[in-house]
């Protein structure tokens, strides 16, 4: 009940509000086609690739060892055998670890540099409202915060323009 009332006193408003200037952003496609997450992401794919192929090295190097340690585990005592063991566990565990913290750390820079970006669309969809003279700027994605917008009032393309661009900040335009 309450949220139907709610929604009626929303729906009241926006109606008695006709004089509002409202637009809405496909806030995914927005993401996804900005030029610059688009460099960070081939970037990071380009790191990601890097550190799988210094640890697949690591790892083709450890199984050369288990290898010539089965081949060679006939000849040894049962002490050397031990120690061996516990050697190659070591450096598995130690393999293990190395590539956690470092697949880690990737992610974490990554989400630091995501997060700046998503910050900077924000201010400049802020800012480009501001200079536009909008008084909102929804945000819609795959979760339909917008069920309907009357045609005309997406306005993506336009902020990916100009984000594309590369202004740094909206300019209005006479």
């Amino acid at each position: 009940m309450k949220k139907i009332l709610a929604v009626i006193l929303l729906g009241s408003f926006l109606v008695g509000c006709n004089d509002q200037k409202t637009a809405y952003v496909d806030t995914t496609k927005l993401i996804q086609e900005y030029s610059e997450m688009k460099e960070v992401e081939a970037s990071f794919t380009q790191k990601s690739e890097k550190m799988k192929a210094e640890l697949d090295s690591v790892a083709t190097g450890f199984q050369n060892e288990v290898r010539e340690y089965q081949e060679n585990m006939a000849t040894m005592s049962q002490a050397e055998r031990q120690a061996a063991e516990q050697e190659l566990r070591q450096k598995q565990q130690m393999l293990q670890q190395q590539q956690q913290m470092r697949s880690g750390l990737l992610r974490q820079e990554s989400d630091v540099v995501i997060d700046s970006l998503v910050t900077k669309v924000k201010d400049f969809v802020k800012a480009y409202g501001e200079e536009h003279d909008y008084t909102y700027i929804f945000g819609s994605n795959e979760s339909a915060n917008i069920m309907y917008a009357k045609e005309g009032l997406d306005i993506t393309e336009e902020i990916l323009e100009e984000l594309n661009s590369g202004k740094t900040s909206v300019e209005t335009e006479e």
